[in-house]
């Protein structure tokens, strides 16, 4: 009987290795979802609505897990470790598969190997917003707000490149500001709103309401693609500042090892949801996002691609490993 049992695990873990599993029998239960961003964040928002429409498809609920905070390592250590059976899936930013093995001394998951990618969902309009209590109506006149109160202003920004600008802004113009820890999208919301940390360069879709209510100012376009949502604010490319590429996307990904034919099926779902053109409009390019939806062989080429431009902007930002 012992013999009889193993046997059937061994088959059951080669049909995994070699991708021998009938898609057409997926899902039969729940899928659980990781993302590294906090309740009402870019993922988190997206992957609900993106939850519903697949639900119809799939026959079954995906479950949002909310890891954020670590760099995005949190969440997509939690993706590495799971079971990779298809039930346990996550949305990932490019930071912590493109960057992280370059920011930190340890990591806690395995950029390269850890994963296995499904699809990449979208690329985000990044925008440097303020609270509109400082008065600034531009990048000029908010350095300057900067130098009449040194040391007194935060900023946040969930993205390398993005932190480069800043200091780059910093170095060249003199300006005075101190960067503080970006946990997620409704987090740094948040702290822009109540002026704890009242700069900001973030996703378009976060902070689209407040600039729509007059609560935050938008400054500039961080990631050099104009929008028709914001049409009078120009690109830090219109300002003259030619510094590192910010573009960042999200998608998703699995445990390595997962089935091939689970990770096809998936994708192959994702990918009808999204190029509806209605589904674009109203949950992707209504909230300052640009479609991204590849095949997973795309998908892989494009972050062994980034990995190699993101390890030459640490490297030119003088940032050490922490």
């Amino acid at each position: 009987m012992r013999f009889v049992y193993s046997f059937a695990v061994m088959l059951a873990l080669l049909a995994g290795q070699t991708g021998l599993v009938r898609a057409d029998d997926y899902p039969s239960r729940p899928i659980h979802v990781f993302t590294t961003s906090s309740a009402g964040g870019i993922s988190d928002i997206f992957m609900r609505v993106l939850g519903e429409a697949m639900r119809e498809r799939l026959g079954q609920p995906l479950i949002i897990e909310n890891r954020p905070g670590g760099a995005g390592n949190i969440a997509a250590r939690a993706c590495q470790d799971a079971v990779p059976d298809g039930y346990t899936i996550c949305i990932i930013n490019a930071d912590p598969l493109i960057y992280n093995q370059f920011l930190f001394k340890k990591i806690s998951f395995d950029p390269e190997h850890g994963l296995s990618p499904i699809v990449n969902l979208f690329h985000l309009i990044q925008v440097l917003v303020i609270n509109s209590d400082l008065g600034a109506k531009t990048v000029d006149e908010l350095i300057a707000v900067s130098k009449a109160k040194p040391g007194t202003l935060n900023y946040l920004t969930a993205s390398v490149p993005l932190a480069v600008y800043m200091d780059s802004l910093k170095g060249d113009k003199g300006a005075d500001w101190v960067r503080v820890p970006f946990k997620g999208g409704g987090e740094a919301t948040n702290a822009i709103l109540g002026g704890s940390t009242p700069i900001g360069l973030i996703g378009l879709g976060n902070v689209m309401a407040q600039i729509t209510a007059g609560k935050m100012t938008a400054l500039a376009l961080t990631n050099n693609i104009r929008t028709p949502l914001l049409p009078n604010v120009p690109t830090f490319a219109d300002l003259g500042y030619k510094g590192a590429p910010s573009q960042t996307w999200y998608g998703l990904f699995a445990p390595a090892g997962t089935p091939k034919a689970i990770i096809d099926r998936l994708n192959a779902e994702v990918m009808r949801v999204v190029k509806d053109q209605a589904f674009q409009d109203k949950y992707i390019i209504s909230r300052g996002q640009v479609p991204a939806i590849n095949t997973p062989e795309e998908f892989a080429k494009e972050i062994l691609e980034d990995r190699v431009a993101a390890k030459d902007v640490v490297k030119e930002s003088g940032l050490e490993p922490q």
